[in-house]
């Protein structure tokens, strides 16, 4: 099963620019919306969208217009890595899922930047381990598919994928494609969004 994901006119921001401009205008894909319908989940306060095209993050917070009407303001860009094989839904495939997912679990609250987690659980830090690009270290927000056939359920489940949103060790590898599945994010990035989004945020994965 394929489609074409949505693009937004917030996949064009020049690059770099961590603190965008904020707009008054709903800049998420239509796409995204007509998921959330389909699929019967309740549009979340903060919502994610993901580039895989151009390795790229955005964050976007639902607020009141003057009219009393609500839409989601950009507040910020971030630089991102996924899967250096490419976009896919299937189980062992090491590439990175599209569609609607939302933050199912939390992990690392408390834990010093730099730990590295195995199977979840903290195991030391990047100075101890030393730095590879395959670790998962800082904090962990792991995915859930909410999309069945898609990318829930059988071997297309993203939450059966362990995909997260996570840190990782080498971060002069972020704007490139090279996790084994999940978005890497930078430390400094992730210990705020970690804070702040709480669990059932919306995610959008588009090409």
């Amino acid at each position: 099963m394929s489609r074409a994901a949505g693009t937004s006119r917030s996949a064009g921001l020049r690059h770099g620019a961590q603190s965008p401009r904020r707009t008054t205008a709903i800049d998420l894909p239509s796409e995204f919306f007509a998921a959330v319908r389909r699929h019967k989940r309740r549009l979340t306060r903060d919502v994610l969208l993901v580039s895989i095209k151009n390795q790229r993050m955005w964050h976007f917070v639902q607020e009141k217009a003057q009219a009393g009407t609500s839409a989601h303001q950009l507040q910020k860009q971030f630089t991102i890595s996924t899967s250096r094989f490419g976009i896919g839904q299937q189980e062992g495939s090491y590439k990175t899922p599209l569609g609607l997912h939302r933050i199912a679990r939390k992990i690392g609250r408390g834990q010093p930047v730099g730990t590295v987690f195995k199977g979840r659980k903290p195991i030391g830090t990047i100075a101890e381990i030393g730095r590879d690009n395959a670790m998962i270290c800082h904090r962990i927000l792991w995915l859930d598919g909410l999309e069945p056939g898609f990318n829930r359920g059988g071997n297309v489940d993203t939450f059966n994928r362990y995909i997260y949103i996570h840190g990782f060790g080498d971060e002069s590898t972020l704007g490139h494609p090279q996790s084994h599945g999940c978005i890497h994010v930078g430390a400094e990035d992730l210990i705020p969004l970690y804070e702040l989004l709480p669990r059932g945020t919306l995610v959008w994965i588009q090409r």
